[in-house]
């Protein structure tokens, strides 16, 4: 980070200029990505000491750091204006004035075993008036910008002192014109107890540990009428108070709790105090792609970008295998071969976790591509044991397995009766490629279409070629090539495309969660174009019962003749789905299509779900897509599905059938880390 004096800093808040710095004398942090109504304080994250202070001092590193605020930077680092302390409160107090700014005495236990040098005490007052030059005028710009400005002055405190019944969150609102601002400070209160906590009972209140009577409220309204200030002290039941350990994961939910509430009651305030009379929560967040994020991304991109599953999953001696267990009548075990691995894993997943997240700001992003780089590293045990005894429990881990929902939903669907489908002529894989190819070109694809004697589909894209493979072993009926072209094109293909639009790459990796969500909107898509005949939907059931029989029996003949006996699919058909569910070793991913198009549908009936076609998404992260396109960070998607735009009527029997697939996993909550 870039060392600036006060007077660069000065001149660049002056100018209005986007910048991030570090003190000259590395006492505080300031960051600026955009002039937002709102200033971020935690004036009590740091924990420097001068070492020439050190031979006064009578107190331990550990007995300063529990009654600093640790963390309280980083719960603001999502915010677009930040003025982060980075010397310990013992060196001098920034929520004291000048005058006793440098203790003598704390939490009953004397500083210094001598006196401070005059020179020492004044170097501590000259940093702490600094401070402040730099707060008066950040405040003095925004309310310049806006007419009136508001500041959050976050704080922690040790729980230890207080009753247990103490509140998570107090606000401190002794110095606060409550007549003035009391419906804002409300609004605060609110949106803090609506935070939930792993394990943690979240209250919030105001005046009832600590009333707000720092400095840094007292100097702000000594110069500024039209500036709100609300103290926050967050009782630090994210971490250990005596030995100073984190708990990572309460600290990561607080983050994003205090991003949303902290960004709200900004809004709010914008809307009834400054010119921003429309403002809403998103604007109150930066709309500049972190550098933090596009290093993370890129880095994970190259490491990542070749690691497609089916490339190393789906045999390449299929038509031999077939050839043989036909001629001994079924009686012969499919022996497959896979491609050989070309990553070494070990050096992969030690890579992996070496990627620097930490270093991304917002909460809900830096959670994202912790959860990618989890699955990636559960995606590479699974293609390690490609062809081993292993590989079906490193699949259950990755996939899952079929619920009792899941298996109640496809037999539903089976025992439907028939509908009249009339059977359409067939065409070759050439022919299919040409229809393919036209479609792509109507719908503005830049894409290549092939066939490929190595699929066990009838078709697949390559997200890394953008092609689609069309099998050149099968034939097509019509009804079949257009199924399948809004199926490959007008998702797997759409949301290829458009992961390549977008400024981060992740969306072509693929996040947790984007097997189900990317096979749900193909079919959905089927679906909502009219495509969908129910034999289709019956064989996203056959699928679901063959992931079960694999997993029961793990026998190759037995699914075979299961799916042929007694589902009673022709002989090509069985030998396929078996293939589907026995390749590498047993591979479960097949019953998440009936599951992902019940959640698109249940998903679609209730919100716009659209933005999941920039790229390789999961449904569980909607809402940040949602969040960070209309931040600017993402673009929207360009090619979308023309089921979304133009649904087609179908038979009131199909409707039925498919609203009567209950969802079994809900769209909206985290995905499983190995799901993707």
């Amino acid at each position: 980070m870039q060392r600036l004096s006060e007077k660069e800093i000065l001149r660049r808040i002056r100018q209005g200029e986007a910048f991030e710095c570090l003190a000259e004398d590395d006492s505080f942090t300031l960051k600026v990505e955009e002039y937002t109504p709102a200033i971020y304080t935690a004036i009590h994250d740091g924990h420097q000491f001068r070492s020439s202070l050190e031979k006064y001092s009578l107190l331990s590193e550990a007995e300063r750091y529990q009654e600093e605020d640790p963390f309280t930077g980083e719960m603001i680092q999502a915010m677009p204006i930040t003025l982060i302390g980075m010397d310990s409160r013992y060196e001098y107090d920034l929520n004291r004035p000048v005058a006793t700014c440098v203790y003598k005495k704390a939490w009953g236990k004397q500083v210094w075993h001598k006196p401070i040098s005059v020179s020492q005490r004044q170097a501590s007052i000259e940093k702490h008036k600094r401070f402040y030059r730099i707060l008066d005028a950040l405040v003095e710009k925004v309310e310049q910008l806006y007419g009136a400005c508001i500041v959050f002055d976050m704080h922690s405190y040790n729980g230890f002192r207080q009753s247990e019944s103490a509140p998570v969150f107090n606000l401190g609102t002794e110095q606060v014109d409550m007549d003035r601002w009391q419906r804002v400070v409300k609004r605060f209160e609110r949106q803090l107890n609506s935070i939930t906590l792993q394990g943690v009972p979240v209250r919030a209140a105001s005046n009832e540990v600590f009333y707000g009577r720092g400095y840094l409220i007292a100097h702000t309204n000594s110069r500024f009428e039209n500036t709100l200030v609300i103290p926050c002290e967050v009782k630090k039941v994210f971490m250990d108070e005596h030995s100073g350990e984190v708990f990572r994961l309460v600290l990561d939910e607080l983050k994003e709790g205090l991003k949303h509430s902290l960004s709200d009651t900004a809004a709010f305030f914008a809307r009834n105090h400054t010119r921003r009379a429309s403002a809403k929560r998103l604007d109150m967040l930066s709309s500049q792609l972190d550098p933090a994020i596009r290093k993370l991304d890129q880095a994970l991109y190259t490491l990542a970008r070749d690691l497609e599953t089916l490339y190393y999953i789906n045999p390449i001696n299929i038509a031999q295998e077939k050839r043989r267990f036909f001629s001994k009548k079924g009686n012969y075990r499919p022996e497959f071969r896979y491609r050989p691995l070309a990553v070494d894993p070990y050096h992969f997943r030690e890579q992996l976790y070496r990627l620097p997240v930490d270093e991304i700001r917002d909460p809900g992003i830096q959670q994202m591509y912790r959860q990618t780089i989890d699955g990636l590293s559960s995606k590479i045990d699974l293609l390690v044991h490609a062809g081993s005894e292993q590989f079906v429990y490193s699949s259950l881990k990755y996939y899952g397995e079929p619920s009792i929902e899941d298996e109640a939903n496809a037999r539903f669907l089976l025992h439907a009766a028939g509908l009249e489908e009339t059977e359409d002529n067939t065409v070759s894989a050439e022919e299919a490629c040409d229809y393919f190819r036209k479609c792509a070109a109507d719908w503005g694809m830049n894409c290549k279409v092939e066939p490929n004697h190595r699929l066990v589909a009838g078709a697949m894209v390559s997200d890394r070629k953008k092609t689609l493979y069309v099998n050149a072993n099968d034939r097509f009926a019509q009804s079949q090539l257009q199924a399948l072209a809004h199926h490959e094109l007008g998702v797997h293909m759409a949301t290829t495309l458009n992961a390549r639009l977008q400024p981060l790459r992740v969306f072509s990796l693929g996040l947790p969660g984007n097997t189900m969500t990317q096979e749900g909107l193909a079919i959905l898509n089927e679906y909502h174009t009219g495509n969908l005949p129910l034999k289709r939907l019956q064989s996203l059931a056959h699928r679901v019962l063959a992931v079960k029989a694999m997993l029961k029996h793990g026998d190759f003949h037995y699914t075979f003749n299961y799916l042929h006996e007694e589902m009673k699919l022709d002989q090509d058909s069985a030998f396929g789905l078996a293939v589907r569910v026995h390749r590498g070793g047993g591979f479960t991913k097949d019953y998440l299509y009936l599951r992902g198009v019940s959640e698109a549908l249940r998903l679609s009936q209730s919100r716009d779900i659209r933005n999941l076609y920039i790229g390789k998404t999961g449904f569980a992260y909607l809402s940040l897509i949602d969040e960070m396109i209309e931040r600017g960070i993402l673009n929207k998607p360009r090619f979308i599905a023309e089921g979304l735009t133009l649904p087609q009527q179908n038979s009131e029997v199909l409707t039925y059938l498919m609203m009567s697939v209950r969802p079994t996993a809900p769209a909206t909550e985290p995905p499983p880390m190995l799901c993707a």
